[in-house]
């Protein structure tokens, strides 16, 4: 019963911080006439890569994980593949493997990393200047796949910006055709080297809590984003996840209603970045079950960021 009052507590705090407040900001009204190729409609040649707002996924590739009806719902963080995740306009992929290149969320398993190899190249056919953040780690309690490297390299390797801290300040213009920033975070193996194809795990850092309370969720972020250099004068990306976790001791444990206690006030937390004096500090916005309005959310603040109105 405590558990359940907590809950209702803080959902209710943030419900009255967004009506108090409001989820205006600059961009807010923004909407892209084409999701699938936001970034190409704001301008390649005007987008430098440390001023966008990166819409995320967490846990990207579990749209299929488990068995349906009985585990999945435990682990499914997106309802939808890659593929159509990047058509949304989602451009950080977060991606969690174990031994044999199967993706995986703890002790589940899914398709193998090939599923969103493909997922991912397809897209890049498509498209002409969008650029991905494709983050890949051996996820906890698992072992690396051996040759991972090597493996990434043969199947990504046309399309891979090498690991070089002067991309942050360039545009993307200035990257193509490269399309693909490959993070590798691997648990033992040697960390990718500077100057190598592939970027190391220090490139993306987050302070991620695990909680099912929205509220404490949120302060958390908003205290930790504001302890980040500004976007553009750091040589990382800061990735802040807008979710919430399953907890044992709590009786709801399915990913999806426990995820919508915050999974509505993204545009909430960058009106509050701006109040909170952090906005510049913003750059990759995580979430669950991506949806229009988030992509939107991040983009329009990108668009206010080139045209120097944030």
């Amino acid at each position: 019963m405590d558990r359940r009052k907590a809950i209702s507590t803080e959902k209710k705090t943030l419900s009255d911080l967004k009506q108090s407040c409001g989820c205006d900001y600059p961009g807010c009204d923004y909407h892209p006439a084409d999701r699938k190729n936001w970034m190409s409609g704001l301008n390649p040649d005007k987008i430098h890569v440390n001023k966008i707002v990166w819409p995320g996924t967490h846990d990207s590739a579990t749209n299929k994980i488990g068995i349906p009806f009985i585990s999945r719902p435990f682990a499914r963080c997106q309802s939808l593949s890659i593929y159509h995740q990047l058509v949304r306009g989602t451009r950080v992929i977060d991606v969690r493997v174990q031994e044999d290149r199967k993706v995986c969320h703890g002790i589940l398993v899914t398709y193998g990393i090939d599923v969103v190899i493909n997922d991912v190249k397809k897209f890049l056919s498509e498209t002409q200047s969008e650029i991905i953040i494709l983050e890949i780690r051996t996820e906890f309690g698992h072992e690396d796949p051996p040759e991972f490297e090597k493996y990434l390299e043969e199947q990504l390797g046309e399309f891979l910006i090498h690991q070089d801290d002067h991309v942050f300040g360039k545009t993307i213009a200035e990257l193509l055709p490269k399309r693909i920033i490959c993070v590798w975070k691997p648990r033992k193996s040697p960390q990718p080297k500077a100057g190598g194809p592939l970027w190391s795990g220090g490139h993306l850092k987050d302070n991620w809590i695990d909680t099912d309370l929205p509220s404490t969720k949120f302060d958390s972020n908003l205290k930790h984003l504001s302890e980040q250099p500004p976007a553009t004068s750091r040589n990382f990306f800061y990735r802040v996840e807008n979710t919430v976790t399953p907890q044992a001791d709590n009786p709801i444990l399915c990913v999806k209603p426990v995820t919508a206690r915050i999974h509505g006030f993204a545009r909430l937390f960058i009106a509050k970045c701006f109040a909170q004096g952090c906005a510049n500090r913003l750059q990759i916005l995580s979430t669950d079950f991506i949806d229009e309005d988030f992509v939107d959310a991040c983009a329009g603040f990108t668009y206010a960021r080139i045209e120097g109105k944030a």
